[in-house]
């Protein structure tokens, strides 16, 4: 089986290099000078979409399978790097797949068949998509892709949809594995952020703590002082009552002791004045 598949795929890559002109009647002379299980499965092999031969002679030139090893590192590398980073990434990715994509019309426009501008875009979708998603990456590869692709678009079952001859490796494994370990980074990356978002939070909290703390105590030795104060001026009232009823009192006695000054001097001017009144006159 292994020797059929390898016979099949080596002439998959020739049919699938070739215009989509020249497909029809080189795939049927190849199924004609094949053995008999091989030849069954070159005969069955479909035509491929003009933006997908595209692609295919893309791939053939390798600059496709540079850039998407270069993709590749920049994708393990994105946890680590910050917003202006990433949207830097994503600004150089897609002038990377512009670049490719025209490159791949020029490849086609040399090769007798210009794409059209529907094909142009099936050609920078599915670049694209190679760049982005490692499964459909492996399965744009072979340079025997049948239709073009976009990103998450394959699994294990459906790659035979878009691949002429046997599944790759990294296409035929099912796309789920790969989604998963997207998800144990997505998860990972959300929870460093959740745990640097609490870190900033409890900072923050522990600064505002602080500074209640801060004003908490000054507020403290405030009131402590103005309670001192009060009781300074509570004995200050207390002392001047004391001596405001102290000076009534004295004033009290003072009136008496005038009165009654008072009312002996006018008892001593009486008896003056009886005294001058008993003195003999002489004329």
């Amino acid at each position: 089986m292994a020797g059929i598949e390898d016979e099949a795929d080596a002439v998959a890559a020739a049919l699938y290099g070739l215009s989509p002109t020249q497909f029809t009647a080189a795939r049927n002379a190849a199924a004609a000078s094949a053995s008999g299980a091989a030849a069954s499965t070159i005969k069955a092999f479909r035509k491929p979409a003009v933006s997908a031969w595209a692609v295919n002679i893309l791939v053939r030139e390798g600059q496709l399978a540079e850039a998407i090893e270069l993709s590749a590192a920049l994708r393990d590398a994105q946890d680590d790097l910050d917003a202006k980073e990433l949207t830097q990434l994503g600004r150089q990715r897609r002038q990377l797949v512009a670049s490719l994509a025209k490159r791949a019309a020029d490849l086609a426009q040399a090769a007798g068949t210009p794409l059209s501008p529907s094909a142009r875009d099936a050609v920078t979708q599915t670049i694209n998509a190679a760049v982005v998603d490692e499964v459909v990456a492996a399965a744009v590869l072979t340079g025997r892709l049948l239709a073009p692709l976009e990103a998450g678009q394959l699994d294990g079952e459906a790659v035979s949809e878009y691949v002429a001859g046997s599944a790759p490796d990294g296409a035929a494994r099912a796309a789920s594995p790969v989604r998963n370990d997207l998800a144990e980074r997505r998860a990972r990356k959300a929870a460093e952020d959740a745990a640097r978002t609490a870190e900033h939070a409890a900072s923050a909290a522990v600064r505002d703590a602080e500074r209640a703390d801060a004003r908490s105590a000054k507020a403290e030795e405030q009131a402590r002082s103005l309670r001192a104060r009060a009781d300074d001026l509570r004995v200050a009232l207390d002392r001047a009552v004391a001596d405001a009823e102290a000076a009534a009192s004295d004033a009290e006695r003072l009136r008496r002791e005038s009165a009654e000054a008072r009312s002996r001097a006018g008892a001593a001017e009486r008896e003056a004045e009886r005294a001058r009144n008993a003195v003999p006159w002489r004329p």
